[in-house]
């Protein structure tokens, strides 16, 4: 960096009203909650839709960024690991504390709804709910992965499809090495333009947390909230519980560093999951924190965007345990120790389903219906959803950075003193690095 940029970066860094990204996404919650309850008890319309469009507008630019940023993403993310030494065994490594951590959390999850019983005394009958129109089945799953054509999956934003054809396309290019050198070039320039595109967006989250926050209140208010007291309560201890005492306790005992360090370093990436509710959305910002918290960027480059389509401890693991209790309860339906290990086997295995997106709707029917629990049982928590999706898509994100940093602290990869440097400050927006011709591999642990 020249003399000239440092001093601008000095003089910006100091101006006296430059208000820290945290602060902003907090005064936007209370904004939000302030304006929510006026435009609610005042019966203002414009004011709810207002809110519903700022709201709408935000998620829509996440969303439109989603279907090229995801494969582009998992395309680079496969080709960076011929720079990673042992790149076979960071990926097994991956793929296997994603299903430790998802079983503790669905384990998590079960005694919860075991124990406080969600469905019991909310007034709640088979009659108020539902059947949605689109269900999940283990047919629909594995058939869906295999798109018929490529232009459909980018259209109706089927993730999983593009996540296959994009796994495909990587694998290709590592096959064909330097032959496939010139599309690697594009892709990764294209994947950093989305990415440059997607800071511009997240820069506005206070904005949209306003909205969404805002909208949410003046729609739903504390009456539904309060029917739901017990399920929302459980769905937030769950997700508490997985976020601040499982992790830390990983952190301390298996990757042996410092749990605080995690969280200050994780944390812009873990509020912007709370906002926008979408781990694709915040795909770029967890990859950033991950690499802020010592794990090499090569190898971030692959775990995180696969852990944005794949790592649901909220969405696919908390959520349909505690959810398919609920329900069979609702529907005074006995459940046993052969369902709740049925619960496990599919919130493990079949988490991919929720793809990143915001919602878990086909996670949850996916279960039920692996449980043989009526589908109506799905309307029932369509209205509460969006209070729901906030705290599991931060826990889902939190999970997608923890797994790297395990991981790269048992491999002997991570940069301790980068990851003891963290701080919870924002992350400027990154600029493009100059792309070397060969890249030298990170080594592999001694």
């Amino acid at each position: 960096m020249s003399s000239l940029t440092k001093s601008s970066a000095e003089k910006t860094s100091k101006l006296p009203f430059k208000v820290p990204f945290w602060a902003q996404i907090i005064a936007g919650l209370v904004l939000g909650v302030l304006l929510g309850w006026l435009a609610r008890s005042q019966d203002i319309s414009w004011l709810v839709t207002t809110l519903e469009k700022v709201g709408d507008i935000f998620i829509g630019l996440l969303k439109l960024a989603v279907a090229p940023l995801v494969f582009f993403a998992i395309l680079v993310s496969i080709t960076n690991l011929r720079k990673v030494n042992n790149a076979a065994r960071l990926a097994s490594r991956t793929l296997l504390w994603f299903m430790i951590t998802s079983l503790i959390a669905v384990a998590i999850g079960l005694v919860i709804g075991l124990v406080t019983n969600p469905g019991a005394g909310t007034g709640l009958t088979p009659a108020d709910g539902a059947k949605p129109e689109n269900t999940g089945s283990w047919i629909d799953f594995l058939t869906g992965i295999v798109p018929t054509d490529v232009i459909t999956p980018f259209t109706e934003l089927n993730v999983l499809q593009i996540v296959f054809m994009a796994a495909v396309a990587g694998i290709a290019a590592l096959q064909l090495g330097e032959k496939a050198q010139p599309i690697l070039n594009l892709s990764e320039s294209i994947l950093e333009l989305l990415q440059k595109a997607l800071w511009w967006v997240i820069r506005l989250a206070p904005l949209g947390t306003v909205g969404l926050i805002g909208h949410a209140i003046a729609t739903y208010g504390w009456d539904l909230i309060g029917k739901y007291a017990t399920f929302t309560a459980d769905i937030y201890v769950g997700c508490a519980l997985v976020m601040f005492v499982v992790y830390p306790t990983l952190l301390a005992t298996v990757a042996k560093v410092n749990p605080i360090q995690f969280f200050k370093g994780a944390w812009p990436a873990i509020q912007l999951a709370f906002v926008s509710r979408s781990s694709v959305g915040t795909m770029p910002l967890t990859q950033r924190v991950t690499e802020r918290l010592g794990v090499p960027k090569e190898y971030a480059s692959f775990a995180v965007p696969f852990g944005a389509t794949t790592k649901m401890d909220g969405c696919a693991a908390i959520y349909p345990a505690i959810a398919a209790i609920f329900v069979a309860q609702i529907f005074d339906i006995q459940l046993g120790v052969g369902d709740y290990l049925l619960i496990a086997f599919v919130s493990v295995v079949g988490s991919a389903a929720t793809a990143g997106l915001t919602g878990a709707t086909v996670m949850l029917t996916l279960t039920l219906s692996t449980l043989g629990l009526p589908m109506e049982g799905v309307g029932l928590l369509l209205a509460i959803d969006p209070i729901l999706d906030m705290m599991r898509t931060a826990t889902n994100v939190a999970g997608q950075a923890l797994v790297p940093v395990i991981v790269s602290a048992r491999e002997g990869l991570l940069d301790r003193k980068a990851y003891d440097e963290a701080h919870s400050s924002p992350i400027d927006e990154p600029e493009p690095e100059p792309r070397k011709q060969a890249s030298e591999p990170v080594p592999a642990a001694a």
